[in-house]
């Protein structure tokens, strides 16, 4: 039985809710809007939702030119326990996805996963380097034809989260981009590609820039106060140019917690090595090249976003934390 009618077969509702993970990125909103679209195909109605902002700009750009109705959680209405929702592009437990009242009953996923959770249907592959392919594979399955909307946000999604196909780039990502390659709107795809940067951003970069310290093949760096998390991950890639550096790990101080991005080159291994660093004072994990995590405050601390030396310690730890844990996960 294909993907798409194994979910369809256990599908209780009319509707169902698609959630994306917490402040998404391209993959997981082309994934959740090409997941729309099939579901649509078999009768079924979806409410794309999220928890936060879509604030960058390229990212506004792709949900307005692409006509994208996507719902943050606190305009989203009324949720019950009953609801039923698919996640993509991220499972239940992890640190970047809210816990909203439905059910999750179903996962649609390309990271590692971390903590086994039972789902009615699960589809985890993090042996590819988009969500996006997968969702794309799904229509080639069911013989679904594509729309050119669809086939431009999923192509820009892959390439996004495989930085232009050269990270963890598995052989069905480069399947599906060629095969929906003529379908979408190329045109629009350079569009989105120059649009990567707000004025806002550069002060995120300049305060990343003038706190990066390096340690031996690990740069690590804050990016200030509340910096929206997709500039994080961002500029951890930026980081990542800097000849010397291996491993990058830049944070930003949030007001309720710290917000952590990681990535590594082929010398170590990203997700595992992160997910160690912040076990017993966060979470965190993702793919080898690509991870992530958070770490929240001390309930006992009185505002502690305000604290500077609550702030300086817990930052002290977790940067001491990656320097005993990352040479444990080197690859030979």
């Amino acid at each position: 039985m294909a993907h798409l009618e194994q979910m369809t077969a256990n599908i209780r509702h009319k509707h169902v809710y698609v959630q994306t993970h917490n402040f998404p990125d391209p993959d997981a909103i082309a994934s959740a809007y090409g997941l729309q679209y099939l579901l649509a195909e078999r009768g079924i109605d979806a409410t794309i939702c999220y928890k936060g902002k879509v604030d960058r700009g390229s990212f506004n750009k792709m949900v307005s030119l692409l006509g994208i109705d996507i719902v943050e959680y606190d305009e989203l209405g009324q949720m019950s326990a009953d609801d039923e929702i698919i996640l993509v592009d991220a499972q239940k437990g992890n640190a970047n996805i809210m816990d909203m009242p439905g059910d999750e009953v179903m996962c649609i996923d390309h990271h590692p996963t971390f903590e086994k959770v039972s789902y009615i249907y699960a589809d985890i592959r993090p042996d590819v380097g988009s969500c996006s392919a997968i969702i794309a594979s799904y229509f080639y399955e069911a013989g679904i034809p594509m729309d050119k909307n669809v086939a431009t946000a999923l192509l820009y999604g892959l390439k996004v989260d495989t930085a232009n196909l050269t990270r963890g780039v598995s052989r069905l990502d480069l399947d599906m981009f060629y095969r929906m390659y003529e379908l979408g709107d190329k045109n629009l795809l350079a569009s989105l590609d120059t649009s990567t940067l707000s004025c806002s951003d550069l002060k995120a970069y300049a305060s990343a820039i003038n706190s990066i310290r390096i340690y031996g093949k690990m740069g690590i760096a804050n990016t200030g106060m509340n910096c929206p998390e997709p500039l994080i991950a961002a500029i951890c890639d930026f980081i990542m140019m800097i000849d010397v550096i291996d491993v990058t790990v830049v944070y930003s101080i949030k007001d309720n917690g710290i917000k952590i991005s990681v990535r590594s080159s082929c010398s170590y291994n990203a997700g595992v090595a992160t997910n160690e660093a912040l076990s017993g004072i966060g979470n965190g994990g993702g793919h080898e090249h690509m991870a992530g995590g958070f770490v929240p405050y001390d309930g006992g601390v009185e505002e502690p976003s305000q604290n500077a030396a609550y702030i300086q310690r817990l930052t002290q730890e977790i940067e001491e934390r990656f320097l005993k844990t990352i040479e444990k996960f080197k690859i030979a």
